[in-house]
């Protein structure tokens, strides 16, 4: 086959498809659960810039990702490729909105600067209700909020007969010529079952399973990093709400909303609050976002709320400073890639990139898969609100 991908997240998936409809006769395998690592854990926000915007930062990558929001909601609506239109959209829009503090008015100054045409002033009587009691103006910008779990779902369904697990106990080995020079890829099955692959590449987008991968082919791990989140639930009867608490040249805390099972409307809290909450024990960050929600939203009441804590890793191309990159990064080692979006919003970048890396085609057309029709095929991860969480008030 052309192309051998490893990692089912939303790079993974949107490569797949990126592939197939130009011809290349791509197969992509997963450890665990699709979407199961930064897609599904990740807020959902199509990230148009306003970071950007905050710092003031003037680069290319700043005009790159604002191109996405409209990228991302043309396909969403079917009229470019991929066709998303089995992607839930929980919001068309964030709000960005500012504390009393100093720090806050002049990062609302900087963002309003950044983003001019796409922040709109709202009336007081347009403000979400989670809103009204706010200081100052509310923008609303074009930053689409997904739900991860249906964006990965879309994808899936249209590839299913090129998707398969590897589950854990199965064993992934690799034939090297030299580092970075993949021959074969033999899968043995815990029941006996073994397959060899022969791709002429090779692409990891497996996230945080990059590092391990890339050893696997004699690779150096040094070439990736981990920042680490502390990532905040709130669980009741909440307004909903997504948008950004901006504070001086961070974002103080995000919110977006979904809804729970139960119907309860689940809030993510993202932002500064997640980096803080780094070095935190879940009583510790639940106490302290807590008393940020009360800077940030005045006169909305959570009190009646229960709240969870769950860590994710942000899974990054290392970089001197230990800061996230600005755009998606693309290492290419013998007939091994290696990609990182960096954003969600970034996932579109990356695939062109790593498309334009490859050669043509080959001429001999779809490889035979029959041999693994009856191979077991990963399901969609749950979003984490889904999972066993442990619930707790705050007194």
């Amino acid at each position: 086959m052309d192309v051998l991908i490893f990692g089912g997240g939303g790079a993974g998936l949107w490569l797949t498809d990126e592939l197939r409809r130009a011809g290349y006769d791509a197969l992509l395998i997963e450890r665990g659960a699709l979407g199961g690592g930064q897609t599904i854990a990740s807020q959902g926000i199509i990230h148009g810039g306003m970071k950007y915007a905050i710092t003031g930062a003037q680069r290319s990558s700043a005009q790159a990702i604002r191109e996405m929001p409209s990228l991302w909601r043309d396909c969403i609506a079917g009229r470019a490729a991929p066709d998303l239109r089995g992607t839930r959209v929980r919001s068309d829009y964030c709000h960005m909105w500012r504390t009393t503090s100093w720090k806050s008015t002049l990062g609302m100054i900087g963002a309003r600067t950044g983003l001019r045409s796409t922040a709109e002033k709202l009336s007081d009587a347009d403000r979400p209700a989670a809103l009204a009691g706010c200081p100052g103006d509310v923008y609303r910008i074009d930053e689409q909020v997904i739900d991860g779990a249906s964006f990965v779902a879309t994808l899936t369904t249209r590839h299913r007969d090129r998707i398969i697990l590897a589950s854990p106990g199965d064993d992934v080995s690799f034939v090297t010529s030299s580092p970075g020079n993949v021959d074969r890829v033999r899968l043995a099955r815990t029941d006996g079952d073994v397959i060899e692959l022969q791709p002429g590449h090779i692409v990891f987008t497996a996230g945080a399973g990059n590092a391990a991968l890339r050893a696997m082919v004699g690779l150096s791990t040094d070439a990736m990093q981990r920042r680490p989140l502390h990532m905040v639930l709130v669980r009741g009867a909440l307004p909903p709400l997504f948008g950004h608490c901006v504070d001086g040249a961070h974002t103080r805390v995000t919110v977006t909303s979904a809804t729970h099972a139960d119907g309860d409307t689940i809030w993510q809290l993202g932002g500064q609050v997640a980096e803080d909450g780094v070095d935190m024990d879940p009583p510790e960050l639940m106490a302290h976002a807590r008393a940020e929600l009360t800077e940030a939203l005045p006169g909305v009441d959570v009190s009646n709320s229960v709240w969870a804590t769950y860590r994710i890793d942000r899974a990054e191309p290392a970089t001197a400073d230990g800061k996230r990159p600005a755009e998606p990064v693309l290492l290419t080692e013998g007939n091994v890639m290696t990609g990182w979006p960096t954003k969600l919003a970034l996932i579109p970048r990356l695939a062109t990139m790593i498309r334009g890396a490859l050669p043509s085609p080959s001429s001999g057309g779809p490889v035979d898969v029959g041999a693994l029709a009856d191979w077991p095929r990963p399901s969609v991860a749950p979003p984490p609100w889904e999972t066993d969480q442990r619930w707790v008030t705050i007194d």
